[in-house]
């Protein structure tokens, strides 16, 4: 069983990387990959804990970008966690997630909440080691008293269109790609339905990434439906890209996104670990017990 989309605390999941390692053992996954939001800070530790239990591991990472005022997700898969330009691009990131984290806390308290620094303090805190999101900023909320319950925090303050929706100035999808590749990774589109395009839009989405030189495509994301995973397989096919799968896992008894809940790719259609960048990453990666 392969998982290629996971998340640790030191993005906005809430396991430490040892922590996600075991349970992805415990639940059958054979090849995870980790891949953190526009952070590698994780691979170590989750590297120590995959050789000692037995699971192949995947460098990888998920790269915000924008296209056409969007924001995009892709996900690199087997690039070389010590690369200088990789590591330069995502020290340049982090501060533009800290200098977002700023802005979403001057936006709730000017939408009535307050308590400013209360609110960036208690963010920090359930960030962790990790950058700050507005998963954190909903989990603060919540223990301040301030909402009821984290889908309460999106609802009225941080969804689509609300006042802590504060948008960062990411690299554009061409350039997010060639960062990946640069630094010898595999470009994988992240869970192209859930940016809520239209077919044309997605069709269109799809055509940009991969004349960018993107290689592949998440064809499953968490459980998903036989049905959709087949449409979205027939919508894809003439672009001829690889297709990769993964639970987007961020934490604990959530079964839609458990680890390995993907399930496997069916067989009739190109694997990304086909790929030779990623193949022979996998070769290194796997471990002599397995």
């Amino acid at each position: 069983m392969i998982d290629l989309h996971t998340h640790t605390c030191a993005s906005d999941g809430i396991l430490r990387p040892e922590a996600l390692v075991s349970r992805a053992k415990s639940q059958g996954v054979t090849t995870l990959a980790i891949t953190d939001h526009d952070t590698m800070d994780s691979y170590a530790e989750a590297r120590i804990a995959a050789e000692a239990q037995g699971v192949a591991l995947i460098p990888g990472i998920e790269v915000s970008s924008t296209w056409r005022g969007r924001g995009v997700h892709v996900v690199g898969l087997g690039l070389d966690p010590d690369h200088p330009e990789l590591q330069h691009s995502l020290r340049a990131m982090q501060t533009v997630r800290e200098d977002r984290a700023l802005a979403i806390a001057r936006a709730l308290a000017n939408s009535g909440l307050s308590g400013e620094q209360d609110i960036l303090r208690q963010a920090r805190i359930e960030a962790g080691e990790g950058s700050i999101g507005r998963p954190h900023f909903a989990r603060a909320l919540v223990q301040l008293g301030k909402v009821s319950s984290q889908a309460a925090a999106f609802r009225r303050y941080l969804g689509n269109g609300k006042p802590g929706d504060v948008k960062q100035a990411f690299p554009e999808l061409e350039e997010a790609i060639a960062l990946i590749v640069r630094a010898g990774g595999v470009a994988v589109l992240a869970h192209p339905l859930k940016y809520k395009l239209t077919r044309t839009k997605l069709l269109e989405l799809v055509g940009d990434f991969k004349q960018a030189g993107g290689a592949a495509v998440e064809l499953i994301s968490g459980y998903q439906e036989a049905s959709v995973t087949h449409d979205l397989a027939r919508l894809l096919a003439p672009f001829a890209l690889h297709l990769s799968i993964g639970s987007d896992f961020h934490l604990p008894d959530q079964r839609w996104q458990e680890l390995g809940c993907a399930g496997i790719l069916p067989d009739d259609l190109l694997p990304v670990w086909h790929l030779p960048a990623l193949a022979s990453r996998m070769a290194v990666a796997k471990p002599e017990s397995v």
